[in-house]
């Protein structure tokens, strides 16, 4: 007999069928059929869970977002040398290929963020948190004389986030010839001048 899911291991399953929804019809035409179809359940069960369909939204978009700051920190967390750290973090923020579901959802988000406060409040907290993940990395490694910064380190900072998300954009877009590992080297052709370090390790 088929073991009954409980009902935390279900909303994790709306989450990501959301996302997929949301990938398949866009973050303004989703509709709660949508979502109950890529989860093989009927429009009331998945309002069982979430009554407002705009809460699960939310959380399919904040889901996608781990990936970019939660999952990164924890990486950091296992390394010491802030050379492996950076270069790390900038090969980690980027998209896998052009179908990547999670970068995929960001850039639903992206476009919709003007016309929607919620998710404008989601990306620009994506970036902050972004941007003093990198800070930590500059400051650490010019404390400890191996980076020589051109710039103060905030502004580095944002300017690798930049970097990331046009990239990433690019590569989901499909340009012909800048995939993954030719966007890190762009970003790190940059992160080289800005730090003064060949970032070869």
């Amino acid at each position: 007999m088929a073991q009954r899911k409980s009902r935390s291991d279900r909303r994790i399953d709306l989450i990501e069928a959301a996302r997929r929804a949301i990938i398949r019809h866009g973050i303004d035409g989703v509709q709660l059929s949508h979502v109950a179809e890529e989860a093989g359940l009927t429009s009331g069960a998945v309002l069982y869970h979430y009554p407002d369909l705009s809460e699960l939204l939310v959380e399919a978009q904040h889901a996608g977002m781990e990936r970019f700051y939660e999952q990164r920190v924890r990486q950091l967390t296992t390394l010491t040398d802030p050379v492996e750290k950076l270069v790390l973090t900038i090969k980690s923020g980027l998209p896998t290929g052009s179908l990547d579901p999670d970068v995929r959802l960001l850039n639903e988000l992206g476009g919709a963020a003007g016309r929607n406060r919620v998710y404008g409040v989601l990306l620009t907290s994506l970036y902050d948190r972004q941007v003093s993940m990198y800070q930590a990395v500059l400051d650490t490694g010019a404390a400890l004389g191996v980076f020589r910064l051109s710039a103060d380190s905030l502004t580095i900072a944002r300017n690798l986030v930049a970097l990331e998300d046009a990239y990433g954009y690019r590569i989901t877009a499909r340009h012909p010839v800048i995939g993954p590992a030719e966007a890190a080297e762009l970003i790190l052709s940059y992160a080289r001048a800005a730090t003064g370090n060949d970032l070869a390790r």
